[in-house]
């Protein structure tokens, strides 16, 4: 039997879940190994980038849809559970489960057609069921990871502590240039009586000009007069600029209020934080690499 695709494993998992005790990703792995009588060699067997088999790689998969869509909870870090949800979806007796299958729960269509402008398609079964080149697909499959990393790495920073939010950013903004080194560059503040400053940090090297920081780790929606309130704070230290920095977003209100004034203040909402923290190896490791090689046609030349 050939290895399942990442569909396939969606319905086994449930069932495997059924019985609504906690289980590791590891007995997920074994139990799937089982069900679908793999051998040795179908279970060692590797993706190109060596870091996991593909049994392992398409559980991951198939763990995550179930969990955006709802059917399945983490209950601690490689600890799994089904939901209410998902034992009613077993009740319906489904033949089988998948993104089709999926469709039907707002959650999942929400979470599988983010950014459509930048993921495009998700990954096809096969190739040939798309017009997309190989290029584009790599393409497609590295925006779809670092668009699953992005919503890990809010979740994970709304799970800390403000205090520790309020060093991430100034973490941010030294990785991203200013100010040279973490202890001379950037300086919190997050004291009582801080006028709603949590942050100072040197705009370059000479400390020529200060940029004041204010780190909100919220759910809902930063406002007007949150920003209202920071401008007044940047005229207390007598500030040009700042930047307030969010886990939620900000309303249409607060956006057009600081291009009316004017103090120079950015600002910087949940889903592009996480974006910068990407690019700038905040919080995140690299797990592979990829080299893309095309022919040298100087070297090929004989003349």
């Amino acid at each position: 039997m050939s290895i399942p695709t990442y569909e396939d494993l969606m319905l086994p998992i449930l069932r495997f879940l059924q019985d609504e005790k906690e289980h590791s990703y590891s007995e997920l792995v074994s139990n799937l190994a089982k069900e679908f009588r793999l051998t040795d060699e179908e279970k060692e067997k590797r993706i190109p980038s060596g870091q996991q088999t593909y049994l392992q790689n398409r559980t991951g998969w198939a763990r995550t849809h179930l969990k955006k869509t709802g059917l399945v909870q983490y209950v601690s870090r490689g600890v799994y559970k089904i939901t209410p949800k998902g034992l009613t979806v077993l009740q319906e007796n489904p033949q089988r489960v998948d993104n089709k299958f999926l469709r039907r729960f707002p959650e999942f269509v929400e979470w599988f057609n983010v950014k459509p402008e930048k993921t495009k398609e998700f990954f096809p079964q096969k190739i040939e069921e798309t017009e997309k080149t190989p290029d584009e697909l790599l393409d497609s499959a590295y925006q779809t990871i670092r668009n699953n990393l992005a919503t890990e790495i809010i979740e994970k920073v709304k799970s800390c502590s403000p205090n520790f939010f309020e060093y991430l950013v100034v973490d941010l903004l030294v990785k991203m240039g200013y100010g040279g080194t973490r202890e001379d560059a950037g300086e919190r503040l997050g004291r009582s009586g801080d006028g709603g400053i949590d942050g100072i940090i040197k705009e370059d090297r000479l400390g020529l000009d200060i940029i004041y920081l204010q780190a909100k780790r919220w759910e809902a929606v930063v406002g007007r007069p949150e920003i209202q309130k920071f401008a007044g704070a940047l005229q207390g230290q007598r500030a040009r600029k700042g930047v307030f920095i969010t886990t939620s977003d900000f309303t249409k209100e607060a956006r057009e209020y600081v291009s009316l004034i004017d103090s120079k203040i950015i600002l910087i909402e949940g889903e592009e934080l996480a974006e910068l923290m990407i690019d700038y190896n905040v919080g995140v490791s690299i797990a592979t690499t990829y080299e893309i090689k095309k022919i040298d046609s100087d070297y090929f030349s004989e003349e």
